[in-house]
């Protein structure tokens, strides 16, 4: 069913079916009519970060920028669903066309720019949700905030959603923002993590619940830096890493169309890049905190293969559109058992 879908949703440009697509699941899930013709993905439940997943297999952030679709994709069969990025102002993202799909390659190009309606809106949706499915939340700073008052912006989204989300999720990665990357850094780093964990800890007090924060890493840097930005993870208390985001490598797609867009690369390139920098994370934090694993996921061998590198969740999204549903209970078979031999193993 999902081939046929995608014949005709690939008909469309990929922004405007992104579109059709999430009123489709909206309606979908008002319905009832998704768990009706999808494939049942088992419980396969996972303890990480101190939270229960029903699977380790859960929607990368960015297909639903403002929560719009979390009980659908619920339905789905995904153990967590990220939503976001959020930013706390309303804005419009980068000039269109600013998706592109590169279908010869299994992969898109994105240069969106946290085009999002605010963290006001999202909190309305987060607040609806009926999900059992764990909800991430994606925070990043407006395109409009300089650098040095990014911390502000971070500090604002968590104190707006921590009392609905399952974990935040840090993004300092986004190849879209000007400036972002910059966050990964020296006193830029120390200063946020240092900020959102003061915050984090006084929010735990106020809402008698602790909510996890992991941090959403780039792939397009060396193996050096991610083990001291990882030392420094580990150091100042965060929950967990996420590693990675798209890449602003074209070695893979040279040639295509739309290889010299600008954007993150996503989908099949981003494969044996993203599992590797998840393995040098997995090494430098040592078991201290948790690796979500995400990036070029296209199959269940893929999701094994990251968790065989080290990471104890997957995220999937350019998996999703080229193979639909299906590569959810798929990958959370094989993640599952994957674990399974991990911890008899040990």
């Amino acid at each position: 069913m999902y081939k046929l879908a995608r014949s005709l949703l690939f008909r469309l440009t990929p922004e405007t079916a992104h579109g059709v697509t999430m009123d489709l699941l909206g309606a979908g899930q008002r319905l009832g009519l998704i768990k009706k013709v999808i494939r049942p993905v088992p419980d396969a439940p996972v303890k990480v970060m101190g939270i229960d997943f029903p699977n380790p297999v859960g929607l990368a952030a960015g297909l639903d920028k403002d929560g719009e679709c979390i009980d659908a994709f619920g339905d789905l069969g995904f153990g967590f669903v990220e939503v976001g990025t959020v930013t706390p102002l309303a804005q419009p993202g980068n000039a269109k066309p600013r998706l592109f799909r590169l279908v010869e390659n299994e992969a898109i190009i994105n240069r969106m720019g946290f085009n999002n309606k605010g963290v006001d809106h999202l909190v309305a949706n987060l607040r609806k949700a009926k999900t059992k499915a764990v909800i991430g939340v994606n925070i990043g700073k407006n395109k409009i905030t300089p650098v040095e008052k990014a911390n502000d912006d971070y500090i604002a989204c968590l104190q707006k959603v921590y009392p609905w989300a399952g974990y935040v999720a840090v993004n300092l990665s986004s190849p879209n923002t000007p400036g972002l990357r910059e966050l990964q850094f020296g006193e830029h780093l120390s200063s946020l993590l240092k900020a959102l964990k003061e915050e984090q800890t006084r929010l735990a007090e106020e809402h008698h619940r602790y909510v996890p924060i992991a941090i959403k890493l780039a792939p397009d840097m060396s193996d050096d830096e991610l083990r001291e930005i990882a030392g420094q993870l580990v150091a100042c208390g965060m929950d967990g890493v996420i590693a990675t985001n798209t890449t602003l490598e074209r070695d893979a797609v040279a040639g295509h169309q739309f290889a010299q867009e600008q954007g993150g690369l996503s989908g099949k390139p981003l494969t044996g890049l993203a599992t590797d920098k998840i393995k040098v994370l997995a090494e430098a934090v040592d078991g201290k905190i948790p690796v979500i694993g995400v990036g070029g996921i296209m199959s269940a061998a893929d999701a094994v293969e990251k968790v065989r590198a080290g990471a104890s969740l997957v995220q999937i999204y350019s998996g999703f559109i080229f193979r639909g549903p299906d590569l959810m209970a798929e990958a959370s078979e094989a993640v599952a058992a994957e674990l399974a031999k991990l911890v008899k193993a040990r």
